[in-house]
């Protein structure tokens, strides 16, 4: 099949006959690129050839151009050098076999025809690895993800460490693409149709021991303990030991190339012959699989779809077909304006990952946590695994109790799925100090409350920590909308006192906010940083004022799915119409799970702050709702009733839509599916630009980041200032002017808008 690919090697077989000479002439010229290599370096150890993957200046080795040019020239050298009998690929990066494509080079890639070309070099690649005469061993440790994972599907086998970092997976369709290196042709017939189908539509990790299990990875090498080198040191001088070993054996006969066929008479052979090359119930896998994608997107996503045809492609038609699908189809999908803005995503999640404050002054190593509810709770579960020394207090020991069971249970969970051992899960647990008192916040560096959003409440409690805590403690409150800086009025230490807000389930949701003051230290938002980037969050930093940024934002679209329920729409058709513009959760859903007590709250303390801008409901629905119990999941009532194990059943609320008779408002403009969606996100993404505009947003990519990965806006869309530069700033004024005149004057326009509407090369992105 080789020779339906253009690469640079494809004339690099190995040529019968070649004289002594020509050999000397070969591997001088390798000598001489070995020296000139960066990424990729090549020792013959006796008779096998160890390539060695390291990326200088970087912690992850990525497939950028010039690496797979590398690679590419090494593995002509192997094939052409009588000296090697078989290869090793292993990264001398602890943590990182490789972590996928450069997406910096993918992106920049002007035309369908570039990208195509680009897939096809790297399908070539692979199947020189999988067509050469020589075995060759993949020696896997850390990640191997995307391109890094086809590399490995390449060799004739896999070795990987049985570590929880060690993980596998095909995560390009969260960039809005397909495996363009021959990944959505090799793994179904590896591993078999459903099992393929489900890591390539979810970009899911998957640990080595269950690599192991679906026939990935073929032996699983023990991790080796502390010595004179790091364990992580050690360990991969161990892999590679084996992994040479493995490949002598391979070459010599003495140990059998793994058997990739699957038979009939066993259980495992029956699914996979039943799936994946019977007609008819392969045909039943893909239109399940098919159902899903639809369930899971809307179809508002193309790659989901484009894999699976891609694969189907392969499964019946050859791979031939299947393998010139897979390019186009890449290409294709990589200039789609979904991949770009996901690809944005990306590019802004690194960003956020950096601490722009610089590395603080003091580590924080005991972490104390006040408030033993859910958020308080969810804060020392991500907090214990890190390595903190954590000191949950609440003031009732009811609370403290459930909250303690409610960590157990979160890190019990990781046990049952084999992300972690009952002996780690025990040792996690022992670093935590569940109490009703101030024991040991003398040595404590970092207390986050999470108590009632209460000013006065605050202020009691930042008096108390204080009387007890060291004087470089930093104090960080978790309150949603309360401003950082009336919190800080009743600390004695104004500089230490820093907002993070983070979000629920705080062990499922990727964001953390953290509000800095006129008075906050870099010192402060350092530490702060630090420790939401090592509690694994993304996390972005905004200037304090009321309700933030998210809040901020996501309380005026709030009121306009009041004033929609008011004018008599049902929750269920404005849940419906906002998860087909691309929001996860509806609106009205949304509503009862932030609170409707919440929402009632914010929207009181913010439209007295903005005034008419965060206007266009009647406030007194919200207040009724309250008054009469309906506040939203919590409580089994708000917009819908909820009944069923952890109320999963959900039925409207006819008892609120009656209250909502009494508030109702006539409708002045139109019902229509692009009206209503529009009238909800012009609202957001108008006070988004309003935070840009005040200084509270640092950049308009803080800003997409925070709406998306905060509040759910569309990830296909890139956020909300992505998606201004994609519909027009002129467009979306002149929805907005026509909403103000038609619905009133919460939909000023912002000047920023305006500003930009006058100016078409005014874009938020360069790109």
């Amino acid at each position: 099949m080789a020779y339906l690919f253009r690469a640079p090697w494809r004339n690099a077989r190995v040529l019968p006959g070649l004289r002594e000479p020509s050999f000397r002439r070969l591997f001088s010229a390798a000598a001489a690129r070995q020296s000139d290599r960066k990424h990729v370096q090549c020792e013959i150890k006796n008779d096998v050839a160890v390539v060695r993957l390291n990326s200088p200046g970087s912690k992850v080795n990525v497939l950028s151009e010039e690496f797979s040019k590398e690679l590419i020239e090494v593995m002509e050298d192997l094939l052409a050098n009588p000296e090697a009998s078989a290869a090793v690929l292993i990264s001398s990066k602890p943590g990182c076999f490789i972590a996928g494509a450069d997406v910096s080079w993918l992106d920049s890639a002007k035309s369908v025809e570039e990208l195509k070309e680009i897939s096809m070099t790297g399908q070539a690649m692979m199947q020189k690895l999988e067509d050469s005469s020589k075995p060759v061993v993949a020696a896997i440790s850390g990640s191997c993800l995307g391109g890094g994972l086809e590399v490995a599907l390449g060799c004739h086998y896999r070795l990987a460490t049985k570590d929880p970092k060690t993980i596998v997976g095909l995560p390009e369709v969260l960039l809005g693409l397909l495996p363009g290196a021959g990944g959505t042709q090799r793994l179904p017939k590896l591993i078999g149709l459903p099992d393929a189908l489900d890591i390539a539509l979810t970009g899911k990790n998957v640990r080595a021991d269950k690599a192991k299990r679906l026939g990935i990875v073929d032996r699983l090498v023990t991790p080796i303990g502390p010595g004179l080198k790091t364990p992580e040191e050690r360990t991969i001088e161990y892999l590679e030991e084996v992994a040479v070993e493995t490949a002598r054996g391979l070459a010599s006969g003495s140990l059998p190339m793994p058997s990739r066929e699957y038979k009939w008479s066993n259980t495992r052979g029956i699914k996979y012959h039943l799936t994946t090359n019977q007609k008819y119930v392969r045909n039943y896998v893909f239109g399940q699989a098919h159902k899903m994608v639809m369930k899971q997107t809307n179809g508002l996503y193309p790659a989901p779809l484009k894999i699976l045809e891609v694969v189907r492609k392969g499964l019946e038609e050859g791979p031939i077909a299947g393998y010139e699908a897979e390019a186009q189809g890449f290409a294709e999908l990589g200039m789609t304006s979904e991949s770009k803005a996901l690809k944005s995503l990306f590019f802004g999640q690194t960003e956020c990952k950096k601490n722009r404050f610089g590395k603080p002054s003091r580590d924080v190593k005991t972490l104390a946590v006040l408030g033993a509810g859910l958020m308080g709770a969810g804060i020392v579960q991500v907090s214990l695994p890190k390595g903190y020394d954590v000191i949950l207090k609440d003031n009732l020991e009811e609370g403290l109790t459930r909250g303690h069971q409610q960590v157990y249970k979160g890190l019990n969970d990781r046990v049952k799925k084999r992300a972690m051992t009952s002996f780690e899960r025990d040792r996690t647990m022992s670093n935590l100090s569940a109490q009703l008192d101030y024991k040991g916040f003398d040595r404590a560096d970092m207390v986050i409350e999470a108590v009632f959003e209460d000013l006065k409440i605050k202020h009691r409690v930042i008096q108390e920590v204080e009387a007890v805590t060291p004087d470089h403690c930093v104090f960080a409150s978790n309150t949603s909308a309360l401003p950082i800086t009336q919190i800080a009025q009743g600390s004695k230490r104004p500089s230490q006192v820093v907002g993070m807000h983070y979000f629920s389930p705080v062990e499922k949701m990727p964001l953390l906010e953290i509000i800095t003051t006129e008075q906050t230290s870099k010192d402060t938002a350092a530490a702060a940083v630090d420790v939401g980037l090592k509690q694994g969050k993304t996390v972005i930093v905004v200037k304090d004022g009321p309700g933030f940024y998210t809040t901020r934002i996501l309380a005026p679209m709030l009121a306009e799915c009041i004033r929609l329920l008011q004018e008599g729409i049902g929750p269920q058709t404005l849940d419906k119409y906002s998860r087909a513009f691309g929001f996860p959760v509806g609106m009205a859903t949304l509503a009862d799970e932030v609170g409707i007590d919440v929402a009632y709250h914010v929207a009181e303390d913010l439209s007295k702050v903005f005034g008419a801008r965060f206007g266009g409901a009647d406030i007194g629905v919200l207040k009724e709702m309250v008054d009469n119990g309906f506040l939203g999941r919590k409580s089994g009532k708000g917009c819908y009733v909820y009944s069923g194990r952890k109320g999963k059943n959900k039925q409207p609320n006819t008892e609120a839509e009656a209250l909502l008779e009494k508030f109702h408002i006539p409708i002045k403009g139109s019902h229509d599916q692009e009206e209503v969606q529009l009238r909800l996100v012009s609202r957001l993404v108008n006070e988004s630009i309003m935070c840009l505009q005040d200084g509270i947003l640092n950049s308009p990519v803080d800003g997409d980041i925070g709406a998306v990965f905060g509040l759910g806006f569309p990830p296909f869309m890139g956020g909300p200032f992505r998606f201004v530069d994609s519909y027009g700033a002129q467009k979306l004024l002149d929805r907005i002017n026509r909403f103000r005149d038609t619905y009133g004057e919460h939909f000023e326009p912002a000047p920023m808008l305006q500003d930009f509407a006058k100016d078409p090369g005014k874009r938020f992105h360069a790109k």
